[in-house]
């Protein structure tokens, strides 16, 4: 054998950098499902089955394009010998004895440092190859970040659109004259709902042979595991992921910018394109996407206000927290600027909460491994926030739950912009909102028994009352961001009576779920 190439499950791309100069009477493909990958933290079920279904289907794909993969199944990792990704590597070495080792650049630190050491405790020659996959290299955002006191999305989005010219005019700037129409976004569909607008279904993606048979195993491998693989109905190969692209440009990328901060009860997929999961497993490449996207604006088929929302998304938000990612870690795993000390509340692992937005966003969670990123940042991520939660926790519950995590991605998002751990790298200021707030985006608190207007008392929101709990513990810190102003002028005109009223109405109730 000349050259061992390792593809991890989440990078499912023939053209990657790993097949450069590759030779099927040479080279060997090795991949490997290993149990650590689903235990490390208590991942769930619909997550593990998408990434298993997914390397199985391109497993298949390579061999029937002759290409020979040695390919460790889950059945095979033994506790203690292949029961994790480095482990399992080294077996394969001593077994194999390859003249080199092929890589692509993993995309989380810890994995990476494991894998490297791996390789050379075998002394193999490792090549580990740049992912070209992104359309920004960790080293060119390192040299965007050197000599900025603070990085903020928005520059590096432009800088980024003016190097890849899209959504350019022919002068060079930006279509419309703004590089930015989020004041044209982000409506809520008001009491008519979406069902006013027509929502079309999504494309279905129905399990095949080989999927069943993953979901069947994975429903009794891991049986104490959250959620349920009943509703699977995710793209698992790259001809379902170009179907599923194109389905999401045709029918609801024109609509997409109106209502992608919007929530409505029982409805998880509303406009959002259910595209990120098939790009974080290299299934689709971004470039493919930006270029669908900004054809459909050039032949009228989408507004510039949707379409240039939905590509800031990936050339944009994408891109900056891999930069951040790469630019921090490791130490970025550590931080929590605000001393949020408290436990994941336990109804985050089964939704049973009497909060409805909680139990809907939840509920849609576990059933489906997905919310859209407003239900991630101003729902789930916002409880936790006000709360006081351990942000290494949730970001351990992010990355277990979605199917589309992957670190590189979940936890600046996570640690950074939903909990504020890092003291303002990833977000200009913390996110936090009152039930008011969840309840002008959406339906959620129609018909629930707590008011998103009331702050203590039977009927007080939690939101709401840990909203002014926050404020008021982290108010010295807090007055010193200038974006805080507004919500510290109207923390200044509560009486201390009311301050000790929500205070004690926020202990009892961190008493009652265990914080």
């Amino acid at each position: 054998m000349r050259n061992l190439i390792v593809v991890l499950g989440d990078q499912l791309d023939s053209r990657s950098a790993a097949f450069d100069g590759f030779d099927a009477h040479q080279d060997v493909v090795w991949m490997a499902e290993v149990a650590r990958e689903s235990t490390r933290v208590w991942t769930s079920l619909p997550r593990i089955a998408l990434f298993l279904s997914a390397m199985r289907h391109f497993r298949d794909e390579l061999r029937a394009a002759g290409v020979s993969v040695d390919y460790l199944p889950l059945s095979g990792s033994a506790a203690g010998e292949t029961d994790s990704l480095d482990s399992a590597l080294r077996v394969a070495l001593a077994r194999l004895r390859p003249e080199r080792v092929v890589l692509v650049e993993p995309g989380e630190w810890g994995l990476r440092e494991a894998l490297r050491a791996a390789v050379a405790a075998s002394a193999t020659p490792l090549d580990e190859r740049p992912d070209r996959h992104f359309l920004c290299s960790a080293a060119e955002f390192a040299r965007h970040a050197q000599g900025r006191r603070q990085l903020r999305m928005e520059f590096f989005y432009r800088e980024m659109r003016r190097r890849h010219h899209v959504l350019l005019d022919s002068g060079g700037e930006p279509e419309g004259g703004e590089w930015n129409y989020d004041h044209d976004n982000r409506k809520s569909f008001g009491s008519a709902g979406p069902a006013a607008l027509g929502i079309p279904a999504a494309l279905a993606f129905p399990p095949d042979a080989l999927t069943r048979e993953v979901l069947a195993e994975v429903a009794a491998r891991f049986p104490g595991h959250p959620g349920s693989v009943d509703a699977f109905d995710w793209p698992v190969s790259r001809d379902d992921a170009l179907r599923a692209l194109g389905d999401f440009i045709t029918h609801r990328l024109p609509v997409f910018g109106d209502f992608q901060d919007a929530m409505w009860r029982g409805e998880p997929w509303l406009f959002h394109s259910r595209l990120a999961a098939a790009l974080n497993l290299k299934l689709l490449d971004p470039r493919e996407v930006i270029a669908a996207a900004e054809t459909a604006f050039r032949s009228g088929r989408a507004p510039l206000a949707a379409t240039e929302g939905f590509i800031r998304q990936i050339l944009g938000w994408r891109e900056y927290v891999r930069g951040i990612y790469w630019l921090h870690m490791p130490g970025y795993l550590e931080r929590n600027a605000l001393g949020a000390t408290a436990a994941l509340p336990r109804f985050y692992w089964d939704a049973a909460t009497d909060m409805a937005c909680l139990h809907d966003a939840i509920g849609q969670t576990l059933r489906h491994g997905y919310a859209h990123h407003i239900q991630r940042l101003m729902v789930t991520g916002l409880f936790a926030l006000l709360y006081g939660v351990d942000p290494r926790a949730v970001h351990e519950w992010y990355l277990a739950v979605y199917v589309d995590a992957v670190e590189w991605v979940e936890l600046p998002n996570t640690l950074g912009m939903s909990q504020y751990a890092d003291g303002g790298v990833m977000a200009s200021k913390p996110y936090v909102a009152s039930g008011r707030y969840i309840q002008r985006m959406g339906n959620y608190c129609s018909g629930c028994r707590y008011d998103p207007t009331v702050s203590t008392g039977a009927r007080a929101c939690p939101f709401t009352t840990l909203y002014w709990d926050f404020l008021a513990r982290h108010e010295a810190l807090l007055a010193k961001n200038p974006r805080m102003g507004m919500q510290l002028r109207n923390l200044a005109r509560l009486t201390p009576e009311a301050r000790e009223a929500i205070a004690s109405q926020a202990a009892a109730l961190r008493s009652r779920l265990g914080g």
